[in-house]
Order: C-alpha cells, then structure tokens, then sequence
C-alpha cells in the first residue's frame, strides 16, 4: 500500500511531505468533502441537521470536543468515524516509539537520531486507523495509563532516574499526530483528570517531576451521559473549560431516521420488513415518553437494534418450526419482545409489577400507530366485515402464511394492503401474510374486531 511512497526524510523533504497538525489535517480534509459534497460521517444516521452541523464546526475551529448525551445514542459510533477524515497514510519515523514526524522530532532518542542519520533517516508510513485510540475511562485509570510513568525495566538497565527516556510513553503520548477518544469521561478519578490539563492547554506533558517538554499533537474527544455531571461523577471545572465544544446528542428525531438506523444496525436472521421495523422505531419512542420509564437512564437505540433481532430470531424459529420457507417476519413475531428486552430498561419505581402491562400496552399502541400511516385514506371495512361475518382467521406462531391467506376469499382489498407495506402478487407468500396480518390486528386495536386467544394462536372473526 506504500509503494512508491518517500522512504527516507531526504525524500520526504523533496516530496513536500511538511509536518501538519492533526487539527489541520481534519480540517483540510473535512473542507475538501464538503466541497466535493462527499459524505464525511458514513453510517450515522439522524444528525444530519442537528449534531453534525456542530461537530463540523468544532473541527473546523480546531477545537477539542465532549460529546454530551444519554446512553445509546450513537456518540461512541460517532468518534470512530472521525478517523475518517484523517489522511489514509502519514508519515513516521521508523522504530520510534511514539508517531513523530521524521521533520519534527520530539522525543529526546528521535532528535538524537535525526541529528546523526539526517536525510537518511528511516520513514515508515502508518494507516489513519492506526491513529486512533479509544479509552474507556474507569475509576481504577491511572496517570500512568494515559500519561506515563518510570520504566523499571529501563532504569534496571542502568540508565540515570533522571534520564528523560527511561520514561515508558501512556497512551496519550502514543496517540501523538492522532485522535484519543475518552469515553465515560466523568467516571475518571477528578485527579486523573487534572493530568489531562497540560494536555489540553499546553499540549505537553509532565511525568513525576521530569523537566521535560512533549510538545503533543492530539485531538482530545470525550463521551458523557448528562446524569454522570451530578450522579457517578463529575467534568472537573478546568477540563470543561478546556474543551472547545460541548455538543448534545439525542436519539432520532424522526421515525424514518430510527428505521434507517435498525436496517443499518441490524444482523437479521430473517426477513423483517420496513413496516414492522417502523413498528419497532415507533414502540421505541413511545417508551422514551412513557411516564413509567426511568427517562433519566434513557431507552438506548440498542434496545431498537435488539427488537428487531429478536423478532427475525422469532420468525426463523416458526420458520422452522413449519416448514414456512422463506423466513419471514409478521406481526405475531412482534409478541416476542416484551418479554425477551424488558431487563433493558430501567422503570419507575411506581411501576413494580407492570412492566409486562406497559410494555405490551405500548407496543399495541405502535402497531395500530402504524398500521393507521400505512392504510391511511383505504377503507378496511370489507376486510372487518369479511372476517366478522363467518370468515374467522387464525394467525400465531404455529399458523403457517399460506393458511392465513386461504382462510380469506379473493379480495381486491388485499391486492392494495398489500402493496401499501411493498409487497407484491408475486412476493413470498410470508411478505403478503404480514401485511394482511397488520392489517387484522389494526381493525383489532380499533375495537372492530374481537380476539380470543386459544392455544397460542389469535383468532380474528
């Protein structure tokens, strides 16, 4: 992937290889794809007109960022892909412990080396992933987990206490010319934060008393949850006033967005159409404003993700169960839910012995919710009546899609539910079946139907 590339720090001069910060590298680059209207945040879906604006203007001003919001909205997923934005390929000294730029040395032993070996000094290309470090900041954290500290093993060697290389680099020193991400910054021990100080304002660092100078090339980026500044820990005063941007995130804005991000998100082991996956968004934000959910801890887009999962595992264990090829998911799928996620959310303490109630509540109320935007303006009367009127459906876990369709006569009606949720005459008989079976279970919801339930299967009629 190097060949061809400056091999020495002769050849990289005559190149015009010239050091450059990292934060001029992203922004270069960050101005460069907006320019040529190239998407510079591939996979994260429902910023677009909220976070992302901010998030490129704090690149843009070279400032240091702290992402601030509740659990699983995307703020990990969005750090990661600023390496992105860095040059797919930089330059380094060969051998060195930290990624120096064989033009501007900064350790003691690379300005050493540079001075004896020149032009000929050795140039070693290192890939932008390799320029990203991600910590997870814990209480047990230490200083020299970031900064550094005395190498024993150095100094066993009989080099002086004082010797500025007996020093073993932390990551932070490692991630020079690179992007270190801190996530769940309030969980780091106030102290330890106080050593990221240098870091941030000064950009070098300072290990047990050395009087040495590291002048870093860093872009600091931090995760917090907003319950972290009052509850597990605290941002210290000076280290917020450090960071150049605080930038709130959130969960998606609209039920589109939330979709698009299960699809992407998703590992499916089945067929999950839009319509239960807009289901599945729409149970989702229901719960993020239902009163009998710990809104503080919030209802990760994780929760989303592992729904629809569980609904494709549904649908493949009826598949096989059977015989019913291909896998596909239909609504009956959707009762697997509750009772599988309900140790993901966090409820009132009010609501001891309800969970199921509310859960099952709430998702009944998505599924009529889209139900009602998928058949809005077709009138379901003569299915109601049909299925009323002599003509009782049985669906459920043991019912295969083939049945579900023969117990109802050819209506014209069906051709267009049908076609409202993508299916088609010619789709899989489990495509059609799960949009007629969302359409049963809307004419349920309103009341125009009754239900009994016998044998794990719903009998509608």
């Amino acid at each position: 992937m190097t060949i061809g590339l400056p091999k020495t720090a002769g050849e990289l001069r005559t190149a015009g290889y010239l050091p450059r910060s990292v934060k001029v590298e992203l922004r270069d680059n960050l101005v460069a794809a907006l320019r040529e209207k190239r998407n510079p945040w591939p996979g994260i879906v429902g910023f677009e007109r909220t976070v992302l604006p901010q998030l490129e203007r704090a690149i843009l001003a070279g400032h240091d960022v702290v992402l601030l919001g509740e659990r699983g909205q995307g703020k990990t997923r969005l750090l990661r892909t600023l390496v992105t934005l860095l040059d797919e390929w930089t330059p380094v000294i060969e051998g060195a412990e930290l990624h120096e730029h064989p033009l501007d040395p900064i350790t003691p032993e690379s300005k050493r080396r540079a001075q004896e070996l020149g032009d000929d000094l050795p140039v070693a290309w290192k890939h932008r992933d390799e320029r990203f470090a991600e910590k997870l900041a814990t209480p047990d954290t230490s200083v020299g987990d970031l900064v550094g500290d005395v190498d024993p093993v150095k100094v066993a060697q009989g080099r002086s206490l004082g010797d500025p290389e007996t020093i073993h680099y932390g990551l932070l020193p490692r991630s020079h010319r690179g992007i270190i991400a801190v996530n769940e910054l309030p969980d780091l021990a106030e102290r330890i934060q106080v050593s990221l100080l240098n870091v941030m304002e000064e950009r070098d660092i300072q290990i047990r008393g050395y009087t040495l100078r590291l002048p870093l090339d860093v872009l600091l980026v931090a995760t917090a949850n907003p319950e972290d500044y009052t509850n597990r820990g605290r941002i210290i005063t000076p280290l917020k006033d450090r960071f150049g941007a605080e930038i709130r995130t959130h969960y998606p804005l609209e039920v589109a967005a939330e979709v698009d991000l299960v699809r992407q998100e998703a590992d499916l082991v089945a067929e999950v159409g839009d319509h239960l996956l807009e289901v599945i968004a729409r149970f989702v934000r229901h719960l993020r404003e239902s009163s009998a959910i710990d809104q503080r801890s919030g209802v990760s887009a994780r929760f989303a993700v592992a729904a629809a999962e569980t609904v494709a595992a549904s649908a493949l264990r009826r598949s096989a169960l059977i015989g019913e090829s291909p896998a596909i998911a239909r609504p009956v799928d959707l009762e697997s839910v509750p009772a599988v996620l309900r140790g993901k959310l966090e409820f009132e303490a009010g609501e001891e012995g309800r969970e199921q109630e509310v859960l099952t509540h709430l998702l009944r109320r998505s599924i009529a919710d889209t139900a009602r935007s998928a058949f809005a303006g077709l009138n379901l009367r003569p299915l109601a009546e049909l299925v009323s009127d002599g003509h009782p459906v049985a669906t459920g876990e043991r019912v295969h899609a083939g049945d579900l369709l023969a117990a109802l006569p050819e209506l014209p009606l069906l051709h267009e539910v049908a076609k409202r949720v993508g299916a088609g005459p010619k789709d899989p008989v489990g495509r059609i079946a799960s949009a007629v079976e969302l359409a049963l279970e809307s004419l349920y919801l309103t009341r125009q139907l009754s239900k009994d339930d016998d044998d794990d299967r719903s009998v509608y009629g």
